[in-house]
């Protein structure tokens, strides 16, 4: 019997851990007062910030609210309430005198509640080395007489071994249900919408399979390096950091088999499936790249904070194999890489070409779904180029968020998420099993690259502000993936030019 899942309405605490972090001032708290600002959370709500960080409720507010976008100052008003509903406490994160602490300030705040059966939602935006320490002393120490949720920020491990330990030790204080383990993609506007582009659309979902698509790339670009911050990415890499949880997360929405509800349980158990029929990764599917200064920019090694000689690779592209009838042959092609020469994260669909007779070298078909910036879907087909002849050029069909919903406002990945957990909905957060999964097909590349069997393969080097390795074309192209025909331009095309 499904349970319904409880909607936070009323006398709700969210406490942020790592208040004081970069994370927290980038991305919760903006979010938080996104959904403040359009009436989206519980009546009467209190934050609560908690970091080591000593500092007065002055300098948290000013941090809380400096990545709060209004360059026309009409949100001024709203920022001072939302100041108002914040306040601060600092203390350690394995010590259960802070917790205690941290006790008698919500019991503080809950005492003005008319209900004596209060809630409280924890996220820890921390690193994992404190995951488990803190999640022990809230359930000991600060755990409410109603709901209580903990959301919990990536990565979750940095292998199998190391996840499994990490959610074995939550299970012992936490429930999945009360669990929710936070993957941002899965909140970003066209990933959700995936779900309707192929279920909702029989001229999709009738091409989705191996009979009609030679491939599928799935890709991440950024336009900066580390930028002083690479002794942190060093410890992880670009896979970990992308490819193994956001890519992965994209991949199993686009290639799941039509779920029975959107229920929670129904989406999670598709995706789970369809991640169990992909293989381990193999390190011939595999290629590794590290950028070199560029155009004025340092390297990767050029930053201080990188151990010299790292081979911490900072561009990844890797093949995925999902051995099922639907997939089975079609390659999909994850790419991640920084200081590259845009930012950009999309989905490329390649169909197969048109056969042979009727017309010569013609482009073929693809879909598009741009996840960011600039969200849109295009579907790249060939038409008849006006005039009195006849000849075929590739153009698209193009829907350009902005330009089709121009008095839409899409929201930020972290509000959609926040307010799911708030409203207990865990259909866009990662199941236990769902991540241990999805670190099996990984593991075994992350233990060669890591140099656990063997000398660790070096990543070729690539320009800061380059396409990726010069090596990525000949990668691309051995499964199957053509580049359009020169003609095509995105999204103009002058005909007085051909």
């Amino acid at each position: 019997m499904t349970i319904e899942p409880t909607e936070l309405r009323d006398d709700t605490i969210i406490i942020v851990f790592g208040a004081s972090g970069d994370l927290a001032k980038k991305k919760t708290f903006p979010a938080l007062f996104g959904l403040y600002r359009d009436g989206f959370l519980p009546n009467g709500v209190k934050i609560v910030g908690y970091a080591r960080t000593k500092m007065d409720e002055a300098e948290f507010h000013k941090r809380s609210t400096s990545y709060i976008k209004d360059p026309d100052q009409s949100q001024a008003p709203k920022i001072e309430e939302f100041k108002k509903l914040s306040s601060y406490v600092s203390g350690g994160y394995e010590d259960s005198a802070s917790f205690e602490n941290l006790e008698k300030h919500l019991k503080s705040i809950e005492s003005a509640y008319q209900s004596k059966v209060t809630n409280r939602v924890f996220y820890l935006a921390l690193p994992p080395s404190v995951f488990l320490p803190v999640a022990e002393n809230l359930k000991k120490h600060n755990y409410a007489s109603g709901v209580n949720r903990i959301i919990v920020e990536k990565p979750f491990g940095k292998d199998l071994d190391s996840s499994r330990e990490l959610l074995g030790a939550l299970k012992q204080h936490w429930t999945e249900d009360e669990t929710y383990r936070i993957d941002h993609y899965l909140g970003k506007e066209m990933v959700k919408n995936i779900l309707i582009l192929r279920f909702a659309n029989v001229a999709f979902s009738a091409a989705w399979d191996n009979r009609s698509i030679s491939n599928v790339q799935i890709t991440f670009k950024e336009p900066f390096g580390t930028e002083g911050r690479g002794g942190y990415f060093d410890e992880f890499g670009i896979i970990r950091d992308i490819l193994q949880n956001h890519l992965l997360q994209v991949l199993s929405v686009l290639t799941m088999e039509q779920p029975v509800s959107f229920a929670a349980e129904d989406v999670r158990d598709e995706k789970v499936k369809v991640l169990r029929s992909i293989t381990p990764i193999a390190r011939e599917d595999t290629l590794l790249g590290q950028y070199v200064s560029a155009n004025g920019k340092p390297g990767y090694l050029d930053d201080d904070t990188v151990p010299p000689n790292s081979s911490c690779p900072t561009f990844a592209a890797t093949t995925l194999w999902i051995h099922n009838p639907r997939w089975e042959g079609v390659p999909f092609i994850l790419k991640a890489g920084k200081a590259m020469n845009e930012a950009k994260v999309e989905v490329r669909i390649q169909f197969k070409d048109v056969p042979p007779g009727l017309f010569g070298n013609i482009s073929r078909n693809e879909l598009v779904i741009r996840i960011q910036p600039s969200e849109s879907v295009y579907l790249k087909m060939n038409a008849k180029v006006p005039g009195l002849y006849t000849r075929a050029l590739p153009i698209e069909m193009d829907l350009t968020y902005k330009r089709r919903f121009s008095d839409s406002k899409i929201p930020e990945a972290y509000e959609a998420l926040i307010l799911d957990a708030l409203k207990g909905d865990h259909s866009n957060f990662v199941r236990h099993d769902e991540l241990d999964v999805a670190w099996k097909i990984f593991t075994p590349i992350l233990h060669w690259i890591d140099g656990k069997e063997g000398p660790p393969p070096r990543p070729v080097p690539y320009p800061y502000g380059s396409r990726g390795p010069k090596e990525l074309d000949a990668f691309v192209n051995k499964f199957h993936f053509t580049r359009s025909s020169t003609e095509y331009s995105w999204p103009i095309t002058n005909v007085a030019n051909l």
